[in-house]
């Protein structure tokens, strides 16, 4: 049997397979058909099935929460909170995270956010104050930060990341910057100059799984007496559980 070429309309055929007779006027008898019609069905392109859109980091950030939130509400054991929470930082597609939350309900956070705007150079500059940013708050392409004898504290637990790679250019005379980081952030600090002070990242030995890098900070520039620091949250057990910052 010959099939059309992909693309061509699909083809049915109909076949008169059955016969009966049938008793007609004046004792004659007439020949009836009954057909039984078959169709032949054949495969186009547009009946191939669509693929599937690829999930942004973000809408991973969504699905984790919301396990975080659930164990905390006594839904998941930690080993299922484990599970998931590795399979949905490596989900690639909607229904690889979204059979992860089928048996859960739905919380405030899982609804799509607007998208944030991130700036290409952002700066901070602090004397002897402190300055935090956390929550939701746009990762910029690059920052450049000053420190006296104050504290800046950049917390991404839950930021927006626009982009591969964050330049931080930091002067720290006798205060602090602090570098909250969460899985997939990579940070690196062998472009800063140390007097008296120290500049080290720390890593917690948990997080350590096969989470690719979302984010690599290239930071530069000079410690005094101060300090910069790289580290992962300090969470309590409940705070571990819903994902919240020490």
């Amino acid at each position: 049997m010959d099939f059309p070429a992909a693309g061509m309309p699909v083809i049915t055929k109909s076949l008169d397979t059955r016969a009966r007779l049938a008793p007609g006027a004046r004792g004659r008898r007439e020949l009836a058909y009954e057909a039984d019609t078959h169709t032949l069905l054949i495969m186009t392109n547009e009946n191939a099935p669509v693929p599937e859109i690829r999930v942004s980091h973000a809408d991973r950030d969504r699905v984790a929460e919301q396990l975080r939130v659930a164990a905390g509400d006594g839904r998941l054991t930690m080993e299922e909170l484990d599970e998931r929470l590795e399979r949905a930082l490596t989900a690639r597609t909607g229904s690889e995270l979204a059979v992860l939350t089928t048996d859960l309900p739905a919380t405030a956070d899982a609804a799509p956010a607007v998208p944030a705007v991130a700036k290409e150079l952002a700066r901070i500059e602090v004397s002897s104050g402190s300055t935090v940013r956390e929550g939701r708050w746009a990762v910029p392409r690059a920052l450049d930060v000053k420190v006296g004898s104050g504290s800046v504290r950049l917390d991404l637990t839950h930021a927006v990341i626009t982009g591969p790679v964050l330049q931080i250019s930091a002067e720290v005379r006798s205060g602090s910057l602090t570098i909250v980081t969460r899985p997939g952030v990579e940070v690196v600090v062998d472009e800063v100059s140390v007097s008296s002070g120290s500049a080290r990242v720390r890593r917690r030995a948990d997080d350590e799984h096969l989470v690719p890098t979302e984010l690599r900070i290239e930071v530069s520039g000079s410690v005094k007496s101060g300090s910069i620091v790289a580290r992962p949250p300090r969470r309590s057990f409940l705070n571990w559980l819903r994902g919240r910052k020490g």
